[in-house]
């Protein structure tokens, strides 16, 4: 591969890499929306299941209510058939039968309403429970980032601190050497001064125990004017 290649692969790489990197800085912002979205679907739904559940108690009431008329109409019948009014009895089972079919036709409709009821309560619940295991994801993924983050600018500050603390004691060090040379050169001119005055000689006579040298005690002086 030419170096121009490389170049080229290296720049399409980094493209990829800047690419990829956008899309993980705004992923949570992108999963936020939609959960937002998701959230808002389940809000239409429930109010959707709020309407089915409505329809399925109407029609379980106009079931029950062609219970209570069909057994009306047959009380009827056979009171007429009783009073010989044949005719009549017939009318009121062709209502009965009239009744039945509608009752039958609404049974349907109870049972798709039925049906629709308790698959919508099944897939909302799902929904939201999944719903609720993305939320504490997404929770768990944002303290992650949060504490990564904080370590990461723990990290960077320790770098610079411990870059600032060598500086600081190499400072300190030059200080101290600094100290000490002119304490070496205080003690040195002491030393010379000394030397010059003749005070040094003294010092080294005291220190080697040799008294009255280059000094005289009072009993020395009382001695030499008694001797006059």
């Amino acid at each position: 591969m030419s170096v121009w290649k490389k170049l080229v692969t290296a720049i399409k790489g980094g493209a990829n890499e800047a690419a990829e990197a956008a899309a993980d800085n705004q992923a949570l912002r992108i999963l936020a929306q939609e959960i937002r979205e998701a959230k808002e679907e389940l809000r239409r739904s429930d109010e959707a299941l709020v309407k089915i559940i409505a329809k399925r108690k109407l029609s379980q009431k106009k079931v029950t209510s062609f219970d209570a008329g069909i057994a009306e109409y047959e009380g009827h019948a056979r009171s007429a058939m009783e009073k010989g009014q044949q005719e009549l009895a017939l009318e009121c089972a062709t209502k009965v039968a009239s009744l039945r079919n509608e009752q039958q036709a609404e049974e349907t409709y109870l049972q798709q309403f039925t049906q629709s009821d308790q698959s919508m309560r099944v897939n909302i619940a799902q929904a939201k429970d999944k719903l609720r295991q993305l939320e504490q994801q997404v929770d768990v993924v944002k303290a992650n980032e949060a504490v990564q983050k904080a370590q990461a600018a723990v990290s960077a500050t320790n770098v610079g601190a411990n870059a600032k603390m060598h500086t600081a004691v190499e400072s300190l060090d030059r200080i101290k050497r600094r100290q000490d040379e002119r304490q070496a050169q205080f003690e040195a001119s002491a030393e010379l001064q000394e030397e010059q005055s003749g005070s040094s000689l003294d010092k080294k006579l005291a220190e080697a125990g040799i008294s009255g040298a280059g000094s005289s005690s009072a009993e020395d002086e009382l001695a030499r004017i008694l001797g006059k």
